[in-house]
C-alpha cells in the first residue's frame, strides 16, 4: 500500500501517546496539551511543546529486493513491492512554560519513556499497529540507531536549528505494493524431471 509510511508513523505516535498519558509523573503534561507529532523539531517548537517523531530518511532494503515475486492462486504473480527501512528523528521540545527551570530534565525523561517503550516493544504487531495497517500481519521491527557526530551534525543542519537532544530509530521492513495489476502466467500442468550420470574425472579417462 502507498500509504505505508503514513501508517508506520501514526503506529509510532499513537504508541508513545499511550505511554506518556499514562505515565504516573509525565501524564499530566501529556494528557493536556502537549502531543506527539510527526512535525520536525523545529515545527513542534513553533507550535509549543511536544515530542517530535520525524521520518528524516528513507532507504531501500537491498537484502529484500529481489525476492521472487508471489504467485497468487489465479494462476498470477503479483509485482514486487518496494522494502523500506525508515527511519525516525525522536526529539522532545518543552520550554520554560509551565516548567520552570527542569525543561532539561523533563526532556530527559521523556527520551527515557521513549527508549523503554520501544525496548519492552521493539516488534509491533497486532493490535498496536493503526491507520491502514490496523488488521494486517505486518511486524514494524524498531531499532535504536548510534549515530555519530557527523550524521548526528548532518541532520541538525538540515533542520537549520540548534541541536536538541534526540535519539534515531530504524523501523523495518516496509513495503509499498506495486500499482499495477497482477500478471497472469500459464499454469502448469506437468512436471518432467531430467537425470543425467556425472562421472569423475578418472572415470572419463579411463580405457
Amino acid at each position: 500500500m502507498y500509504s505505508v509510511l503514513r501508517s508506520t508513523t501514526n503506529t509510532l505516535i499513537n504508541l508513545l501517546e499511550q505511554r506518556l498519558s499514562n505515565h504516573p509523573q509525565l501524564g499530566a503534561l501529556f494528557g493536556g496539551v502537549l502531543t506527539v507529532s510527526a512535525a520536525t523539531p523545529e515545527e513542534t517548537r513553533n507550535d509549543g511543546q511536544g515530542v517530535s517523531i520525524w521520518l528524516y530518511r528513507i532507504e531501500r532494503d537491498e537484502q529484500t529486493l529481489n525476492y521472487p515475486p508471489r504467485r497468487l492462486p489465479n494462476d498470477s504473480v503479483e509485482h514486487r513491492p518496494l522494502p523500506l527501512r525508515l527511519h525516525y528523528l525522536v526529539t522532545p521540545v518543552f520550554s520554560n512554560i509551565g516548567l520552570g527551570a527542569n525543561v532539561s530534565t523533563t526532556e530527559q525523561e521523556v527520551l527515557g519513556v521513549v527508549l523503554q517503550t520501544f525496548n519492552d516493544l521493539p516488534i509491533l504487531k497486532g493490535s498496536l499497529l493503526q491507520d491502514d495497517l490496523a488488521g494486517s500481519d505486518l511486524q514494524l521491527a524498531v531499532r535504536l540507531e548510534s549515530l555519530d557526530l557527523e550524521a548526528i551534525t548532518r541532520i541538525w543542519d538540515a533542520l537549520e536549528g540548534s541541536y536538541q537532544l534526540s535519539v534515531s530509530y530504524e523501523v523495518s521492513l516496509v513495503f509499498i505494493d506495486s500499482a499495477r495489476p497482477a500478471q497472469s502466467i500459464a499454469p502448469v500442468h506437468s512436471v518432467h524431471t531430467d537425470h543425467g550420470l556425472v562421472l569423475g574425472r578418472d572415470t572419463a579417462e579411463a580405457p
